[in-house]
Formats: structure tokens, C-alpha cells, sequence
């Protein structure tokens, strides 16, 4: 689990590096689907490996053709007997015969019963099971097969071997397992005190216990079979060797019949024993020497316990040979095999078929065809999510692998549609989490066993914790199930409670690695749910602000987490979308010490260049919290950070969001600040500069910046700036004119280049009318009536969530298009 977990985390991680159109761009809808479905967190799953079962359903099928033999030639002679020749015959018998015939009837009678009852035996040995220390053994019931008996002391009774190699840290574990299964045999003996009977206890008869125990008559039972079969051999051999059968007069026909009758008889007798004991010496060649159950389990990966599961699985087979067509057992696999114990109402099967679901769910080789499998059968998921809220701490194992399982299987984009559209699937993922924080009190009311250790209840919720957050986690990836998880009463709070982390816990160097991970799952699923789109994603948006841990949380990772940085980044990502939203952006800005540790990240000269995309991402989140919001760029004023704003013009990966903060600040200001800003006219320049030598986002960003920083100077300081930038004006104009050339279709990537050349257009063109006839000239004309022509919604928005725009511009293109054109005249 911890292998795939980390594989998950390193893709994730991969994910958070990549490039992607920030909310200011529209993200188009398609490109962000194949997206999401390429870098889906789980990693793909190894070629469909050969299933190792099939040599169990071959050697089945083998046995049962044998079996059925046997029993088919045992009825012949059974009805031979009675119908020809002790009914026939019966008077004519010689005395030797006729007891003879008696006795193999008798015998044959005898082995027919027991081998009635012996499957029946084997199916329940294989079922039953406890675990101890890791290493898995037979409970209560032997097989009535010596074979059974030899092959689970030759595979599971090992454990001082097995502690001996144990690491420190395993044995811990094991001292830890040990614990816990003594409190679960505690509360099974509680559990299930009168009500029913442990079939390996049974007493058939009230006195002699030990003798007439159901395991050990199972026991009697195939010595009886073995007995039974050899004496048949003997007797029927005996019988057709010495041929006597009394002496065939000549013309007797009566006596020529008798005689043939009984060859036909003793013959059958021996074959069927034969065939018998050629089964057993099979079966003996088959699991003693050849090892197959072994080998089997072995190639399935399935570990120590798996022994049980491949012997049940394989009597499960043998059975279906036998009770029906001899074909029945191919036609099954152990995947399907697992998926029917988990229907029973059996502890036992339940925890045999989901062992070997979460070993091939988890191993590479099967998980692909498993999950396929899993996700097809509806009923199966049911019960997986079912088992989700089993509580239990004898059923804690039975939870965790459902919940891995469950995992895995969200990680495919049609099983994920699957969990999330089973009633009550939000409500039992959200069983699994519960915060570390809550006294055990709180708990005690969940939880029946009271004698857990206070440290082994602790790290059972932090592995349940975790596997609720990577399923929400997985399930996130699709917009509909955003919605779901929104809807889960008390599930966001309960995701958002794990997002606290102190000053202690963020600046401990020696801090548990799980600690981190639950915080870091946690702000990975608030972060996919903050960013959904549409309807969904404002009403989310609209809860998680509400929610008021949510954004003091994350100041506390802002301020205390230098050494996690990854966090920060999430945490900020968090703001960034929320920040859509009107009344969440009040409430970030009004929160204490927020937009002063943004900008504490983004000026942080000191940060290694490994973490930039932190500051990269502290600018994006200012951007958003001064867009549209008078009372955050009066709150970013009074923080004095004009001048490090206007250095950071001039580094190349802070300059974009520096220049929109700048520009954010020039246009929502009030009239009563606006002097505090004149200082930004400093970096005129250094826009100018940028709009003749840059592209893309960034000659998109400075465009946009002139216009407003040029808004703030007079005539004077309009030539200073040309003259230090080393520019005219005319040549401003030729570049602008060529943005609008290169643009001629919206752009994805710069949706509003054309509309802020326009703007800076018209300031120019006003702010000099012999700038008028220099557009002129350069075609500006040909231009506007271009844009006219091929204008779209896409330029018309500020902010856009997904290909969902959001704050449209006051003036429309349209109308700027129409100002310029009445200006050129």
C-alpha cells in the first residue's frame, strides 16, 4: 500500500509542476479532460498477466473425471448386484459369494456416505481461519484429508521462523498485532457468548467429547473411505482370481449366467475402487509432492495467508466438478470466487475474499484485469462501500482492504462514477475519517472495544484518515462528484478540520511523515473542490469560505510552513480560487496576516530557485485578492510594497503577477489613495521596454499596466519616460499596430492582448493628436475593421473559471472598437 501510495504522491507532485492556464486564462474544456484523464493519480496497470488458478480448476476437473468414474462404475455394480444377482440369483449363490457381494455393498455404502460428507468438510476446513502474528493457520476444523492436514503444517504453522527474521520495527508491529487480536477474541467471546455454536466444537454426543467432535468423526470418516477401498480391491481380486464359482454343469445356462454375472460384478467392484485409489495416490502426487497449492498461491503473490484462500478456492471448484457438469469448475477464477465469500453473512469468507481481492487489486500484474472485474459488478462495489462503515475492531482489517480497494478503483474515471452514484457512498467514505484531534470520548460511543490501546487507536484512524482523503481525492478528479462531496453533510468540515497545522507541527524537523500527508491530502481535495467550475464550483466556493477554520488555516501554513513549502502552495492555489468569489475575497483580506504572508513568499529572495513556483503562485493569489476589491488594495497599500512591486517588474518569473497586482491597485483604488500610487510611474519604462520586446502573457500583462500607469503622468513625465526608456512615441504606436496584425483571431492564452492595445490606442491617440495620424498610417484602420469582424465573448472577460467567464469588462470590445474608429477620423 505505502509503494503505490507514494507512486501516487510523486505523480501528483509531477501534476503541481506542470504549466497550466491560470484562472485569469480560460482553460478549454476538452484540453482539460484529456488532461485530467492523462495524469489521473493512479499509475497505470501492467499487461494482463496469466491467471495462476487455472492449473487448481485443471487439477479439479481431473479429479472430479476420476470421482465421477468411480461413482458411476460404484452405481452400476450397486444396482448389478441388487437387481441381477441378489435378486436374480440370490438362491443359487454359493455362501462365499453371497456374503462376499454383501460385504462390498456394505463397504461401498460405507465410502459413499463418508465421501458425501468429506467435501462438505473440506469446503468448511478451508473457510475457517484466524489470524495470529501475521501467519495464518486452519481454526478448529482439520481436514478429514491427511493430505490437508500435511499441507497446512508444511505452509502456515511457521511462526517462530517467521518472528526470528523480523526487523525491530516489525516485531513492534507483530507485539502490536498481537494486541490486537486479543482484544478481538475478547469481544468475540462477548460477542457471541450463547447465541451459537464454533462448528469445530460441536459435540454429536453428549459423553465422550473428544471422540465423536465433528473434526475429528471428518477424520474417521476418510480413513473409513481409504479402508473401505482397499478391502473392496482385495476381496473383488481375490474373488476373480480363485473364480469360484461353482461347478457349470453342461447345458446349465442358469450357472454359464451366474458365473458371468459375478466377473462382471467383482470386475466392477475393482475397477471402482481402483479408480478410487488411483484419485487419492493422484491427489496425493498433486498437493504433497508437486506442492500445487503452494505453487499456486505462490505465483498469485498471495503471501502466508493466502494458503487458505487457494485451498478454498480450489475445494470450491472441485465441488462445482462434482455436483455438476465436470466442466462447471473451468468456467470459474478466483477474482469471481472472492467476489461471491463477500456476500456471505460468514466473518471468516468475508475475510478470505476480501484478502485476495486487495492482493490482486494491489499487485500490478492482476490489478488491471481485478478492477476491471470489480467495477463491472455493481453488486460487489455496493458491498465494498458497505463495508466502509463496519466499525468493529474485529472487522478492522476487512475495512481497511475494502477502503484500499475502493482506492484504486476510484482511480478509473467509469468506476469513479460508479462509487460516487451508489446511495449513501459519500456518507461511508466520510465514516473513515475522523479527526486525530477529538478525545477518545467522542469515539467511545463508535467504538465498542474499549481495551485498545490509547496509541494503536490513534494510528488505526490515521490509516483510515488517509485512505478517506485519497478516495475523495480520487473522486474530486470528476465535477459531478465535487458536487456529491458538497453535498455529504458535515464532509467538508471534516475535510477542512484536516488541514490544521500548527507552528508546531510544520516547523518540527523529526514531525510523523503521516501527519504531513493527511494535511497534504486534505488541502489536495479542498484545492480540486474550490477550483470546480460552473454552478458546482461557486456554490463550493461559497461553503468552504463559509466555513471559518478554513482560511485561518492555511494563514497558519502561510506563516509557519518554510519547511513545506509544498503545502504553502496548495494552501495559496486555495485562496487563489475561492477568491472568485466576491464575499470569500472579503473574508480572505479581512482575515489577519493573510495578504502580509503572500507577499512575505512572493519578495522572499531567499527561497530556493526549486520553490519559485511558490512566489509564482503567492503572485497569483494577490492578483485575484485585489481584483474587483477596493478594501484589499487599501489593505495592500498600507502593507508599502509599490517599490518591491516595481522591482519585481524587472525579475522575469515575478513580472507577470507584479504587473497585475500593479495594475489591479491603479484601477480600483479610491481617489483618497491615489496619490500613495503616483510611484508607480517609475515603472513606465520598464513597461514600455516590455511591450516591445516581450510576447504572449506577459506583453498581454504590460499592455494592459501602460494604461493605467500612464493615466498618472502629466506631458513632462510622458517625455522623461520615453526618453529613459529609449523609445519614441511612434514607435510604441508601430508596435501596438503589430500586436493587432499577429493577433488577428482571439487567442486562449492572451484573450484580452487586443482589447488593451485598443485601450492603450485610445489614451495615446487622446493624450496626442498627432499620434492620430500616426495610426493612420500604420493601417489602424484595416485593423479595427478586422477585429469587428472577428471579435468573440472570449474577450469581453476579466476572470475565468474553466471556459466559464466571469466579471465582464464594462466597455465592450465592440464599443472600444467603435471609439478608436471615431478617433482615426
Amino acid at each position: 500500500m505505502d509503494h503505490g501510495q507514494d507512486t501516487e504522491e510523486g505523480i501528483e507532485s509531477l501534476r503541481l509542476q506542470i504549466e497550466d492556464p491560470t484562472i485569469f486564462e480560460p482553460q478549454n474544456s476538452i484540453d482539460t479532460e484529456n488532461f485530467t484523464s492523462n495524469v489521473n493519480p493512479d499509475p497505470p496497470s501492467g499487461p494482463t498477466a496469466h491467471a495462476p488458478e487455472k492449473k487448481l480448476t485443471l487439477f479439479a476437473l481431473r479429479l472430479a473425471v476420476l470421482e465421477k468414474t468411480a461413482t458411476g462404475l460404484g452405481t452400476l455394480g450397486f444396482i448389478w448386484a441388487t437387481v441381477v444377482l441378489l435378486g436374480g440369483f440370490a438362491v443359487t449363490l454359493s455362501v462365499t459369494d453371497f456374503w462376499s457381494i454383501t460385504v462390498i455393498l456394505l463397504i461401498e455404502g460405507t465410502r459413499i456416505f463418508s465421501r458425501s460428507h468429506e467435501l462438505e468438510w473440506q469446503q468448511h476446513q478451508a473457510t475457517h481461519v484466524i489470524a495470529d502474528v501475521g501467519i495464518y493457520s486452519f481454526r478448529a476444523i482439520r481436514s478429514s484429508s491427511q493430505v490437508m492436514i500435511q499441507t497446512a503444517k508444511a505452509s502456515c504453522f511457521r511462526p517462530a521462523n517467521v518472528v526470528q527474521k523480523q526487523s525491530p520495527k516489525s516485531t513492534r508491529q507483530v507485539n502490536k498485532s498481537m494486541h490486537l487480536e486479543k482484544s478481538r477474541r475478547k469481544w468475540d467471546r462477548r460477542k457471541k457468548l450463547t447465541r451459537t455454536w464454533e462448528t469445530s466444537d460441536v459435540p454429536i454426543f453428549r459423553f465422550s467429547r473428544w471422540a465423536f467432535q465433528a473434526k475429528n468423526v471428518s477424520k474417521v470418516l476418510f480413513w473409513l473411505q481409504l479402508a473401505s477401498a482397499t478391502a473392496c480391491t482385495v476381496l473383488s481380486l481375490m474373488k476373480l482370481i480363485d473364480r469360484n464359482y461353482g461347478e457349470v454343469e453342461k447345458g446349465d445356462t442358469d450357472k454359464r449366467n451366474r458365473k458371468a454375472a459375478l466377473i462382471i460384478f467383482y470386475s466392477l467392484a475393482l475397477a471402482e475402487a481402483v479408480l478410487f485409489l488411483l484419485e487419492k495416490a493422484y491427489w496425493e502426487w498433486k498437493v504433497i509432492y508437486c506442492k500445487v497449492l503452494e505453487e499456486v498461491n505462490e505465483e498469485c503473490e498471495l503471501g502466508p495467508s493466502g494458503m487458505v484462500s487457494v485451498t478454498r478456492f480450489f475445494y470450491d471448484a472441485y465441488s462445482r466438478c462434482v455436483n455438476g457438469s465436470i466442466f462447471d469448475g473451468l468456467k470459474t477464477d478466483i477474482v469471481s470466487f472472492a467476489m461471491d465469500l463477500l456476500a456471505s453473512n460468514s466473518l471468516d469468507e468475508q475475510l478470505i475474499g476480501i484478502r485476495v481481492l486487495h492482493k490482486f487489486a494491489m499487485n500490478e500484474r492482476f490489478s488491471n484485469d481485478t478492477l476491471q472485474k470489480i467495477g463491472t459488478t455493481l453488486p460487489v462495489v455496493e458491498r465494498l462501500v458497505e463495508m466502509l462503515n463496519w466499525i468493529d475492531p474485529e472487522k478492522e482489517e476487512i475495512r481497511r482492504s475494502a477502503a484500499e480497494i475502493l482506492s484504486k478503483l476510484a482511480s478509473k474515471d467509469q468506476n469513479a462514477l460508479r462509487v460516487s452514484g451508489i446511495p449513501g457512498a459519500m456518507e461511508s467514505i466520510s465514516c473513515l475519517l475522523l479527526n486525530h484531534r477529538l478525545t477518545l470520548r467522542g469515539v467511545a460511543d463508535e467504538i465498542p472495544e474499549k481495551n485498545i490501546t490509547h496509541d494503536n487507536e490513534i494510528s488505526s484512524f490515521w490509516d483510515f484518515n488517509h485512505l478517506g482523503l485519497l478516495i475523495l481525492k480520487k473522486l474530486a478528479w470528476d465535477h459531478g462528484n465535487c458536487g456529491k462531496i458538497g453535498n455529504t453533510r458535515g464532509l467538508l468540515r471534516k475535510i477542512i478540520d484536516f488541514t490544521h497545522a500548527g507552528e508546531r507541527l510544520l516547523k518540527d524537523e523529526n514531525v510523523m511523515p503521516s501527519k504531513i500527508k493527511t494535511v497534504k491530502r486534505s488541502l489536495q481535495v479542498l484545492k480540486m473542490l474550490a477550483s470546480a467550475t460552473g454552478n458546482t464550483g461557486k456554490q463550493l466556493r461559497h461553503e468552504i469560505s463559509e466555513i471559518v477554520f478554513t482560511i485561518s488555516n492555511i494563514r497558519d501554513i502561510l506563516k509557519y510552513g518554510e519547511k513545506q513549502r509544498e503545502l504553502q502552495k496548495m494552501g495559496i492555489e486555495i485562496l487563489t480560487s475561492l477568491a472568485i468569489e466576491a464575499d470569500a475575497t472579503e473574508r480572505i483580506g479581512g482575515t489577519g496576516g493573510v495578504l502580509k504572508e503572500l507577499f512575505n513568499i512572493f519578495f522572499n529572495e531567499g527561497m530556493p530557485e526549486n520553490q519559485n513556483d511558490a512566489r509564482i503562485t503567492a503572485g497569483e493569489a494577490l492578483a485575484m485578492l485585489a481584483f474587483e476589491s477596493k478594501s484589499n488594495c487599501c489593505r495592500i497599500l498600507k502593507l508599502n510594497v509599490i517599490e518591491k512591486l516595481i522591482k519585481a517588474l524587472e525579475v522575469p518569473f515575478l513580472r507577470i503577477n507584479a504587473a497585475r497586482i500593479l495594475k489591479n491597485l491603479c484601477i480600483y483604488i479610491g481617489e483618497d489613495c491615489s496619490l500613495q500610487l503616483r510611484g508607480v510611474i517609475i515603472a513606465a519604462p520598464i513597461v514600455v521596454r516590455a511591450i516591445m520586446s516581450e510576447e504572449d502573457q506577459l506583453q498581454e500583462v504590460m499592455v494592459g499596466l501602460a494604461v493605467e500607469v500612464f493615466k498618472f503622468m502629466s506631458s513632462e513625465e510622458s517625455s522623461i519616460m520615453y526618453k529613459g526608456a529609449g523609445i519614441q512615441e511612434a514607435e510604441l504606436a508601430k508596435a501596438l499596430v503589430q500586436i493587432l496584425k499577429k493577433y488577428q483571431k482571439p487567442s486562449i492564452k492572451t484573450p484580452r492582448i487586443r482589447r488593451f492595445v485598443i485601450e492603450l490606442a485610445i489614451w495615446m491617440m487622446r493624450w496626442n493628436e498627432t499620434n492620430v495620424q500616426i495610426f493612420k498610417d500604420l493601417g489602424m484602420r484595416k485593423e479595427m475593421e478586422s477585429i469587428t469582424e472577428t471579435t468573440s465573448e472570449l474577450e469581453n472577460f476579466n476572470v475565468f473559471s474553466g471556459a466559464i467567464g466571469m466579471s465582464q469588462h464594462s466597455p465592450t470590445i465592440h464599443s472600444l472598437v467603435e471609439t478608436a474608429m471615431k478617433l482615426l477620423e
